[in-house]
């Protein structure tokens, strides 16, 4: 039998559209590949699979460790509205900067779902990749969609306020939070809450349930000071809890209702269109580079630039400007 790398793109399609979950595992293994066989191999893929996707509601989570974001995620996947719909989880875990390698424990985490017939979950590791999300996430967003999966919940790594990629790769973007840690009051959050269209205070029951209150209120407050949505809509903040299903029926709700208004005010189209450009813009930059850093022609003057930063003799900004004076592409 031939490996899956070495099918046909059509019958890898074909596999995937199918709802073959082993050949998505191995097509999504593909995208995630370095090999330059492997990369041309899976583009090729990619856009086979391209005009079968853009059909899923996108929703991206995040939030601090310990936040919650897994339990939540699994409470809502297994939620009655969405338990008969077709759920796709890309979860990314932290890579360790000195051995590379990464727990990538998300279904452990997610027992009962993972066990659902509708449900396919996809942990990676970032990697190098910053932001929140592994490198290729876009890239298996399509994949699901081709899928038939028609709604996708990215789970970031969960490391601080860098995970402002999820938002450009999303339609809906949702941050956790905890009662009691600060967060509400914390200015370094501003930026990532000012992203977010839904804040949810998780673990607001039991003794925490006045701290949650009151955390809420401390968010709203907050939250009434920044600027207008380019959505149009308000941030909104609810308490809920993960493990007592407190709150979850208004996520929902919520998360329809900003689904059903941005389609109609057509937000949701250029919000799509936006992140294309973007993900253009970064793909054009990724191949610039590597065409630079792969080309015979310039391996001394690369590692001549390298030798003068690294010894102290130049700023790396001098050496970039004077490298990029003797590199020509044409």
């Amino acid at each position: 039998m031939k490996d899956f790398v070495d099918l046909p793109v059509q019958e890898m399609l074909s596999a995937i559209r199918s709802g073959d979950r082993v050949s998505l595992a191995r097509a999504i293994t593909l995208t995630e590949s370095k090999r330059p066989d492997h990369r041309k191999k899976a583009i090729d893929l990619l856009t086979a699979a391209y005009p079968f996707s853009g059909n899923s509601m996108r929703i991206g989570i995040t939030g601090s460790p310990g936040a919650g974001k897994s339990t939540f995620i699994e409470a809502l996947g297994m939620f009655p509205p969405l338990s008969q719909k077709q759920i796709g989880v890309l979860a990314v875990d932290p890579s360790s900067r000195m051995s590379k390698g990464s727990i990538l424990g998300d279904k452990t985490r997610m027992q009962q779902l993972s066990r659902m017939p509708n449900v396919f979950i996809r942990p990676s590791a970032s990697g190098n990749h910053l932001g929140g999300v592994a490198a290729a996430t876009r890239e298996s967003i399509i994949l699901l969609e081709a899928a038939g999966f028609n709604t996708i919940l990215v789970e970031t790594v969960g490391v601080g306020q860098s995970e402002t990629d999820v938002y450009d790769i999303t339609d809906i973007f949702l941050l956790l939070l905890i009662p009691g840690a600060g967060d509400e009051l914390q200015g370094i959050k501003r930026g990532i809450m000012e992203m977010a269209d839904g804040i949810l205070i998780n673990k607001s029951d039991g003794s925490n349930q006045e701290r949650a209150q009151l955390a809420k209120v401390e968010v709203e407050r907050a939250v009434h000071l920044f600027q207008a949505k380019p959505s149009g809509l308000p941030t909104w903040v609810l308490n809920i809890s993960a493990t007592t299903g407190l709150g979850l029926d208004t996520v929902w709700q919520q998360i329809e209702h900003y689904f059903q208004e941005t389609t109609a005010s057509g937000y949701l189209q250029s919000r799509r269109t936006e992140q294309r450009e973007k993900w253009f813009r970064e793909a054009l930059h990724d191949g610039l580079l590597q065409i630079i850093t792969s080309h015979p022609q310039y391996t001394e003057l690369l590692s001549n630039a390298l030798r003068d930063v690294v010894s102290g003799q130049t700023l790396p900004p001098t050496a970039i400007s004077t490298l990029m004076a003797n590199i020509r592409l044409a």
